[in-house]
C-alpha cells in the first residue's frame, strides 16, 4: 500500500537551510577524501590543478544556474523536471536519466572506499562485504524517513569537515612547496584533459539540493541558502585539500600504496609519510574520514532515491518506483531498486571506471540543464524566479561550454566507458519510446 486514506502521495516537507548545507556538502565531500588522486595519476599535480580550476568556474556558474531554477521548479525530479518543461518530454527523459546514471553509480565508488579505508585500519575485514552492509545500513535509514536521515547527514558532515581542517593542520607542518613542483606534468597537456573526470569528482553530486526541493520548508529560500553556502564550502575545502596533501611529499606519495597500487586512501597515505602508521593523527584521520566517505554515501543514497521516484511516479520507469511508502512518506521501493543496481557495480571493484561513468552522467545533466534554462527564459519570461543567477546569460553559458568540452575530452581518453554511457542511454531511451 502507497498511500494513506486515499490521499495523494505526498513527500513530507521538513528540511531548513542548514539541513540543505549539510546534504550539500554531505553529498561532495567524501570527494575530497578519495578518487581525486587518481587523477593525479593521469596529469600529475599541474594537470589536476588546471583541470579542477576549470572545473571549479564550471560548478560556481552550475550551482547558480541550478539554483535559479530549483528555486523556480522546486520538484524532486531535479534536472529531469526542469529538461521536461524547458525542452520536452524526450530531452526530460534523457536529462533524467543522465541524473539517474550519476546518483546510482557514485554510491558504489564510495562504498568500495569505505571498505578500503576500514581494511586500512582493520586487515582483517574484507572491502566488498564492508561495502555491502553500508548498502544495507544506510538504504534502510533513507526508508526510515528523511528528517531522520538529513539529521544524521548533518551531523557526520560537520565531522567530516572539521576531519579535513584537522588533516590540513596536521599536514601544514610537513608543507614543503617544491613537492608540488616534482614531476608536476608527468604525460604533457593532455594529461590535464584525462584528469577531467577526478577534478569533478570533488565536487559531484552537488546538485542533489534540487532533489529534496519537495520536502523543503519555503524552498524558494532555502535552496538558495543551502545551495550557495555548500558550494562555497566546498570551493575552499578542495583547495586546502588539494595543496596540503600533494605538499608533504609529492603527488605520488598520495596515489600509489607500498605495493605500487592506486590508492583508494591518499589522506592517510599522505600523514603515513610525514607521521608514520602508528602516529595518533595517521589513526584519526582514517577514522574520522570514515565520516566523510558515509556522508557522501548515505547523501547520495537519498537523492538518487527521489531521482528514481520521480521517474517511475511519471511512468517513464516502471510506476511501482514511483510509490511513497505509507509509514515513512519516503521513496522505499526506488531506494531499494538503486541499491540492487549499485551492488551489481560495486562487484565489478572498479573504482575509477565507476567515478567516470557517473561523471558522464554529471556532465551530461549539467549541459542539459543548462540548455534548459536558457530555453525556459525565453519560452517562460514570466515565470516565478525568486533567484535569478547573477551575469545571465554569461554564467550559464560558461557553464555549458566547461561541460561541452570536458564531455568530449572524457569521451576521447575513455571511450570504451563512453561506449557503456551511450548504450545505457540508448537501451534506456528504447524502453522509454516503447512504452510511453
Amino acid at each position: 500500500m502507497s498511500t494513506t486514506n486515499n490521499q495523494p502521495q505526498a513527500l513530507k516537507r521538513t528540511l531548513g537551510p542548514l539541513m540543505l548545507w549539510g546534504l550539500g556538502v554531505g553529498y561532495v565531500i567524501s570527494g575530497m577524501y578519495f578518487g581525486w588522486n587518481l587523477g593525479l595519476e593521469k596529469g600529475g599535480t599541474l594537470g589536476l590543478a588546471v583541470a579542477t580550476f576549470f572545473i571549479i568556474i564550471m560548478y560556481l556558474t552550475f550551482t547558480f544556474s541550478y539554483t535559479e531554477l530549483a528555486c523556480a521548479i522546486p520538484k524532486a525530479g531535479g534536472a529531469f523536471d526542469y529538461a521536461l518543461r524547458g525542452l520536452g518530454k524526450n530531452w526530460g527523459f534523457l536529462g533524467g536519466m543522465a541524473q539517474n546514471i550519476e546518483f546510482i553509480f557514485a554510491p558504489p565508488a564510495i562504498a568500495i572506499a569505505i571498505g578500503a579505508y576500514l581494511n586500512n585500519l582493520m586487515p582483517s575485514l574484507s572491502i566488498i562485504p564492508i561495502a555491502l552492509v553500508a548498502y544495507l545500513i544506510f538504504t534502510g535509514l533513507n526508508i526510515y524517513g528523511v528528517k531522520a536521515a538529513a539529521s544524521f547527514e548533518l551531523i557526520i558532515t560537520i565531522i567530516a569537515v572539521a576531519e579535513l581542517l584537522i588533516f590540513a593542520g596536521a599536514a601544514t607542518p610537513h608543507f614543503e612547496f617544491e613537492n608540488l613542483t616534482k614531476n608536476a606534468l608527468p604525460h604533457g597537456w593532455s594529461g590535464a584533459f584525462a584528469a577531467i573526470p577526478f577534478a569533478i569528482w570533488f565536487f559531484l553530486a552537488i546538485e542533489g539540493v534540487a532533489n529534496v526541493a519537495e520536502e523543503t520548508v519555503n524552498p524558494q529560500r532555502n535552496i538558495l541558502i543551502g545551495f550557495g553556502s555548500a558550494i562555497l564550502t566546498l570551493v575552499m575545502l578542495c583547495i586546502l585539500t588539494f595543496s596540503t596533501s600533494v605538499g608533504i611529499d609529492g603527488w605520488e606519495a598520495i596515489v600509489y600504496d607500498a605495493d605500487g597500487n592506486a590508492s583508494d586512501s591518499p589522506l592517510p597515505l599522505a600523514l603515513s609519510s610525514a607521521y608514520g602508521e602508528d602516529h595518533i593523527l595517521y589513526k584519526l584521520v582514517t577514522y574520522l574520514g570514515l565520516f566523510g566517505l558515509v556522508a557522501s554515501f548515505h547523501g547520495i543514497i537519498l537523492a538518487a532515491g527521489r531521482s528514481t521516484y520521480e521517474f517511475g511516479k511519471v511512468g517513464y520507469v516502471p510506476r511501482f518506483l514511483g510509490d511513497v511508502n505509507a509509514k515513512f512518506q519516503t521513496p522505499a521501493k526506488a531506494l531499494i531498486f538503486n541499491m540492487v543496481i549499485g551492488i551489481i557495480a560495486l562487484f565489478t571493484g572498479k573504482t575509477g571506471e565507476i567515478i567516470t561513468i557517473a561523471c558522464f552522467g554529471a556532465l551530461s545533466l549539467y549541459i542539459i540543464s543548462m540548455v534548459s534554462m536558457l530555453a525556459l527564459r525565453k519560452k517562460e519570461p514570466n515565470l516565478k524566479r525568486p533567484f535569478k543567477v547573477p551575469l545571465y546569460p554569461i554564467a550559464p553559458i560558461i557553464a555549458l561550454v566547461i561541460a561541452s568540452v570536458s564531455f568530449v575530452a572524457m569521451t576521447i581518453y575513455n571511450p570504451m566507458l563512453a561506449l557503456i554511457y551511450f548504450g545505457i542511454l540508448a537501451v534506456s531511451f528504447l524502453w522509454f519510446k516503447m512504452s510511453n
